[in-house]
């Protein structure tokens, strides 16, 4: 299941690293805030390489993040994470958010760029 959130980016937290059978690994920890009348926060985690991508953000800067959910079981309790594979500036081009408007104004409309109406026309409308 892959998801996408858009979001304030409110912590980054310390890149964790270890030693496991497969070799070394490392992975990053970030916190973005929605938007909306009840905020909520999300803690993402980016693995292996991915975890350098953060290098590039600063805190209070908005982010789309592309991410998968996984829970797994451990003695008996369930855990859920959210792993990010890709996050891009928000600000980059596509649509705006609801409720924003396009910064660019449309330029008026000039009579001689519409067709002329000829009322000989043999067609129909």
């Amino acid at each position: 299941m892959s998801l996408e959130l858009n979001g304030t980016l409110i912590q980054i937290l310390p890149v964790q690293s270890g030693q496991g059978r497969n070799g070394p690994w490392q992975k990053q920890d970030f916190v973005v805030e929605t938007p909306g009348q009840y905020p909520k926060k999300v803690c993402f985690t980016m693995w292996g390489d991915k975890a350098n991508v953060l290098q590039n953000f600063s805190q209070g800067q908005h982010l789309n993040v592309a991410f998968d959910v996984e829970s797994r079981e451990y003695n008996g309790r369930w855990y859920t994470d959210c792993k990010a594979w890709k996050v891009m500036p928000a600000d980059g081009g596509g649509a705006p958010a609801p409720g924003q408007s396009y910064s660019e104004d449309i330029p008026p409309l000039d009579d001689k760029d519409l067709p002329s109406i000829d009322e000989d026309s043999d067609l129909p409308f």
